[in-house]
């Protein structure tokens, strides 16, 4: 059977809908039609596809953005393929033959699990928790070789960035690259006023695919953008003559972070980062086993580790010292306090380039959201897959800080007595 859906892809679409590659990386300016192309692509690889009942996927970063960007198009490209049934609660159309095209959200990814698919497209893949890929996604296609697709718009030197740098070259990739100025989608004279209208780090992101351009709104953009520039972003590696300090975001729903550091005169060598999704604090020890070279001097926690939980009557003080984790309290300064120290811990810590990649994104992807009718950034920043990451490193910047000051405060008061001069906050020491 013949089935035309009505869809003429634009021309500069259609090599990647004659690719012959199993993975792809499109980074697009907006409007290029991208999304439509997606959807366009695993409804054709739902028909054409000949194993039992197969599977495709769209996953957006969140379910209501899946809904509302995606499945008005999934809804009307199928409508006119005999057969077809779509199933409004469960953002899925059903094809004939077993055939199903499905939403997602990335922010649930977890609920992918025990599932297969025969392909999927992940879209504005730069803001999605970037474990949503090897962790859940990239399994389910192994026993029926599925195909995979990534896609989105420049948003800062991220895990998009990085993939599409890798795969650009890679004869086993389809690797496409869509800038405004290039395209001819958009007309030259709608560019002009966007530029107006935009800060030149803005155009160049959302129109140009430039990931080197800031990211609006980012937090500590431009201290990590620093650290590279100065070189302190390397190999940095493990010191077993020094003893390491770990410092932890504790989730509940949310994933616990932990951040691995070393402290070498005046300088704070960050080691490690490991995140640990639908796990509690035995998942967490499990991590500190792995590295057993390690010689933990403390483990840092903020101050709500003393809430007692419902379900056990312990707080994660006591169910960590029960597993052989003794915590030392990160004192409660505020976000906007521990955001500014952290902005200017930034400029003594090196990363190790490797071990701290998925950290050093997150923190990278850190922002607030602009308000464009008022003209601010809101007060509160944005809470998505970086926030267990960026809080994890308030706390060991506002932590490590504290203990600095403790330990020049016995000196401090000594020359205080011998001179007379006020003391200073610690924030500003």
């Amino acid at each position: 059977m013949i089935v035309s859906t009505g869809y003429e892809p634009r021309r500069q679409f259609v090599a990647f809908h004659k690719r012959k590659q199993r993975w792809s990386c499109l980074v697009t300016h907006p409007r290029a039609g991208k999304t439509v192309a997606f959807i366009n692509d695993l409804i054709d690889g739902a028909l054409r596809c000949q194993l039992p009942n197969p599977r495709f996927a769209y996953v957006a970063p969140y379910y209501s953005q899946a809904k509302d960007v995606a499945w008005g198009y999934l809804k009307q490209v199928t409508a006119p393929i005999p057969g077809a049934v779509a199933n409004e609660s469960e953002l899925r159309v059903d094809l004939p033959g077993g055939r199903r095209v499905r939403l997602y959200g990335s922010d649930n990814y977890d609920r992918m699990r025990g599932i297969y698919l025969d392909g999927v497209c992940l879209d504005e893949y730069g803001d999605m928790d970037p474990r949503a890929w090897p962790e859940v996604i990239r399994p389910r296609l192994a026993d029926r070789l599925g195909w995979a697709a990534f896609g989105g718009t420049a948003h800062g030197y991220n895990h998009l960035a990085e993939m599409s740098d890798a795969v650009a070259s890679d004869p086993e990739w389809f690797s496409m690259k869509l800038r405004a100025s290039e395209s001819g989608i958009l007309p030259p004279e709608e560019l002009i006023d966007a530029r107006k209208a935009m800060s030149e780090d803005q155009f160049l992101a959302e129109f140009e695919c430039n990931f080197q351009a800031a990211i609006v709104g980012s937090i500590w953009g431009r201290e990590l953008a620093a650290a590279e520039e100065e070189g302190r972003i390397c190999r940095v590696p493990h010191d077993p003559a020094l003893g390491v300090h770990t410092w932890w975001d504790l989730g509940m729903h949310n994933a616990t972070s932990i951040w691995f550091t070393q402290d070498a005169g005046r300088e704070v060598r960050v080691i490690d980062h490991c995140s640990i999704v639908g796990g509690g604090l035995p998942e967490a020890a499990a991590e500190l086993e792995k590295r057993p070279t390690y010689r933990y001097a403390a483990h840092h926690v903020p101050h709500d580790a003393r809430v007692r939980e419902f379900g056990t009557g312990k707080s994660r003080i006591e169910t960590a010292r029960s597993l052989g984790i003794t915590f030392e309290m990160v004192p409660d300064i505020g976000i906007e306090d521990g955001i500014q120290a952290a902005r200017l811990f930034f400029a003594k810590c090196w990363f190790d380039r490797d071990k701290t990649a998925r950290g050093r994104d997150a923190l990278a992807s850190y922002h607030r959201s602009y308000d464009a009718r008022r003209k601010i950034f809101s007060a509160q920043p944005v809470h998505d897959w970086a926030s267990d990451d960026a809080d994890a490193w308030r706390y060991l910047a506002v932590g490590h800080r504290f203990s600095e000051r403790r330990a020049v405060e016995p000196e401090r008061r000594r020359m205080i007595e011998a001179t007379g001069e006020p003391g200073t906050s610690w924030l500003g020491a």
